[in-house]
C-alpha cells in the first residue's frame, strides 16, 4: 500500500507548487480558489485550480499524506490513467456538490484537494473493503468500509449543522465521484464486493433523502 507511483508524486508535488505559491502570492491565491460569484461570472477554471491550493501547510500535509497512503491500491486495481481520472473527477464533483448547496451564496470559497483525495479513498475501500485502517484516537484496527460508512454520515452531520470551517459537501462529493467512477471502470466489484459496494452506498440515499424532502438543512 506504501509504494508510491510517479503519478501519485506529480500529484503531489503539483499540490506542493501551487500551494506554496498561494502561500506567497495572495493574488494568485484569490484567484483561483473555489468561489461562487467569480465561477457565476464564468470562472469555471477555479472548480480545478482551487483543488491544488491550500490553508497552510498542515492543510496540505494532512490531503497529501492521506492521499499518498491509499493511492498505491487505486493504482495497482484501476492503473495510472484510471487513477488521474478519479483523482480530478473526484476533485471536480466534489466542487460541483459544493456548488449546487451554496450557489445562491456568492461569498461562499473554498480550497483544498479534500475532494479528490476522498474520491482516491473510496475507491480504495471500494476495491481493498475489508483493509483496516488505524486512526489516531481510536487504538483497534477498522474495516475499510466501516469507515467508509461512517465519514460520510459524518460529512452530512457537517453539512446539516455547517460545524467548522470544513468543506463537508465537497468531501461528499469526492467520495460519491470516486464511488460512481470506480464502479463504472471496474464493474465486477459488484460481483465479488456487492454488499460492501451497496453498504458505501448507503450515505449516499440518506443525502439525496434529506435533499429531496427538505431536510437537510
Amino acid at each position: 500500500m506504501y509504494n508510491v507511483g510517479l503519478v501519485t508524486i506529480i500529484i503531489i508535488a503539483a499540490n506542493v507548487l501551487v500551494s506554496f505559491k498561494g502561500f506567497n502570492d495572495r493574488l494568485f491565491f484569490e484567484k483561483f480558489k473555489f468561489n461562487i460569484g467569480a465561477i457565476r461570472r464564468g470562472e469555471q477554471v477555479r472548480m480545478v485550480s482551487s483543488g491544488f491550493l491550500h490553508a497552510d501547510t498542515t492543510h496540505l500535509l494532512f490531503n497529501m499524506i492521506t492521499l499518498y497512503f491509499f493511492a498505491d491500491v487505486v493504482l495497482q486495481g484501476l492503473g495510472n490513467f484510471n487513477f488521474i481520472l478519479i483523482y480530478l473527477g473526484s476533485l471536480i464533483v466534489g466542487n460541483l456538490l459544493s456548488f449546487f448547496f451554496h450557489k445562491d451564496e456568492y461569498w461562499y470559497s473554498a480550497i483544498g484537494a479534500s475532494g479528490a483525495v476522498t474520491g482516491i479513498l473510496y475507491a480504495a475501500i471500494l476495491i481493498r473493503p475489508e483493509m483496516s485502517l488505524y486512526l489516531f484516537f481510536i487504538p483497534i484496527p477498522i474495516p475499510g468500509y466501516i469507515f467508509g460508512v461512517a465519514y460520510l454520515l459524518y460529512s452530512i452531520y457537517g453539512m446539516k449543522s455547517r460545524s467548522g470551517n470544513i468543506g463537508h459537501d465537497a468531501h461528499f462529493g469526492g467520495a460519491v465521484g470516486g464511488y460512481f467512477l470506480t464502479l463504472v471502470m471496474k464493474p465486477q466489484i459488484l460481483e465479488t464486493h456487492l454488499t460492501y459496494a451497496l453498504l458505501l452506498a448507503v450515505p449516499i440515499v440518506v443525502l439525496y433523502f434529506l435533499h429531496k424532502t427538505g431536510k437537510l438543512s
